[in-house]
């Protein structure tokens, strides 16, 4: 199973952007989706995680201005992002925990986006 992130650029403050991601390959099951995302000289940070049954936790930095979600039937997910600060800009990867045969799980990690945020 492979994650595939898009929807990344350059977006001015204040502004807004969407991100995607998707799953492909022999999906049995996705439990825990979410967002992290590494800013230059800073070490990786979570964004937001999405649950199979729609429950979100947002990182403080984002609350609010953030919207994350999920489509189990396509096993894809998004971010919504407005009100966007320089502070957003760093690389965002999307990570999902699949769930394969047996039961055994592991987490996957796409190979992430670039989002800058322009003052």
């Amino acid at each position: 199973v492979q994650l595939q992130a898009s929807g990344g650029g350059l977006v001015q403050a204040g502004g807004s952007l969407g991100l995607s991601c998707a799953a492909s390959g022999t999906v049995i099951r996705i439990e825990l989706m979410g967002w992290y995302r590494q800013a230059p000289g800073n070490q990786r940070e979570l964004v937001a995680t999405i649950s199979p049954d729609g429950s979100t936790v947002y990182a403080d930095s984002v609350k609010g201005r953030s919207t994350i979600s999920r489509d189990n039937d396509t096993n894809t997910m998004s971010l919504q992002m407005n009100s966007l600060k320089p502070e957003d800009t760093g690389v965002y990867v999307c990570s999902a925990y699949h769930v394969g045969i047996n039961n055994w799980g592991r987490p996957i990690w796409g190979q992430g986006t670039l989002v800058t945020v322009s003052s």
